[in-house]
């Protein structure tokens, strides 16, 4: 079909040079497809690497402590990928002898791999032709087409799959899905995309009928909630502090954070001081207290915004679990406290 060829021909001159791109081996590209979910390959790329020399291969991974690996992605966001990057490389190691499976269904049964995961390992990997459909070739697809069902609802997702399937170039589906995406990516932008200069703008329906700008189409998000986080920065004259691990299921499982006192608004510090689990964190009298941030840090989440507040609260001593100041930076923290440690200057406190 001339729609694949011209796409596969297009990536062949215009694709960036990366390095999953140049081998077939799948803890590699399975790797990498894991770190770019939801970032941008800018942000992921110094990662992957970091990780490729940290952990060669998936047993190294597996063997290394959920600690150190959280610390790794430290600062790219969204952490039960880490996790689940963790919890597979375990059971690859493990369960499978570090081979992972070699087919669609195997690969979709790990966890924190799903539908767009398992078809790139499993085309890039092992040439099964399975089509991929990931934000790019949603945005492809529905302007080239002229497609208005939402790309995020249960009718749109099945019409791209269907779509995508019948579009697949069944002898060289890797190719040709990385081929998409980076057309989508390159090409066929969010914003701007390079109409004049496409190979395909003969026969794309949307610019026929004067409607890139308004596709895809997607469902409105849900609201976002606010949540106010007032972290309690503890200061020692030991020049210790305090920290805790995050538990539960909630955002930043498993990083460490200050003591945390999450209320409902913003509170003044007369107000902070009344707060119950304030009070069990420093006490009734605690020796000072100073609000580090004049206003709110708000910290922007895909649903959610955190309006944080730092205290700083100096003490005398420090319970036996309190930690150095110094060796701060040896654990995994949200970037949100990463940005404080690296902006405070805890020695002139």
């Amino acid at each position: 079909m001339l729609f694949h060829k011209t796409l596969v021909n297009w990536y062949l001159e215009n694709k960036r040079d990366l390095p999953w791109r140049k081998t077939a081996n799948p803890y590699h590209v399975w790797l990498s497809e894991i770190m770019l979910q939801q970032t941008r390959i800018a942000q992921g790329l110094p990662y992957y690497y970091k990780f490729i020399k940290e952990f060669p291969d998936v047993f190294q991974l597996a063997e290394a402590p959920q600690e150190k690996v959280l610390k790794l992605w430290q600062g790219l966001g969204y952490y039960s990928r880490a996790r689940n990057l963790h919890a597979t490389a375990q059971f690859v190691a493990s369960e499978l002898n570090g081979k992972f499976p070699e087919n669609y269904k195997g690969l979709l049964k790990l966890k924190g791999v799903g539908d767009y995961t398992a078809s790139a390992i499993a085309s890039i990997c092992y040439n099964e032709p399975v089509p991929v459909v990931d934000g790019n070739v949603y945005r492809v697809l529905a302007r080239y087409f002229d497609i208005e069902t939402p790309v995020n609802s249960s009718a749109g997702i099945k019409e791209f799959k269907l779509l995508a399937t019948e579009l697949l170039d069944c002898e060289n589906p890797g190719t040709y899905n990385q081929a998409v995406m980076e057309f989508g990516a390159l090409q066929c932008k969010p914003q701007l995309p390079l109409c004049e200069s496409c190979p395909l703008s003969g026969s794309c329906l949307a610019l026929k009928n004067g409607k890139i700008s308004q596709l895809p189409i997607k469902l409105k998000k849900a609201k976002v909630r606010k949540r106010y986080f007032n972290y309690l920065v503890f200061i020692s004259e030991e020049n210790t502090t305090l920290i805790e691990q995050r538990l539960g299921k909630g955002i930043w499982e498993g990083l460490y954070q200050f003591p945390l006192v999450e209320t409902t608004t913003r509170l003044k510090e007369e107000e902070i001081l009344l707060e119950e689990e304030f009070i069990s964190f420093a006490g009734k009298d605690p020796k000072q207290i100073t609000l580090y941030n004049s206003s709110p840090i708000i910290h922007k989440l895909s649903h959610q915004h955190i309006f944080t507040n730092f205290w700083l609260i100096k003490k005398n001593k420090l319970p036996e679990n309190s930690v150095s100041i110094e060796n701060l930076s040896e654990y995994p923290v949200p970037v949100l406290i990463a940005n404080f440690i690296q902006d405070y200057n805890f020695s002139e406190y």
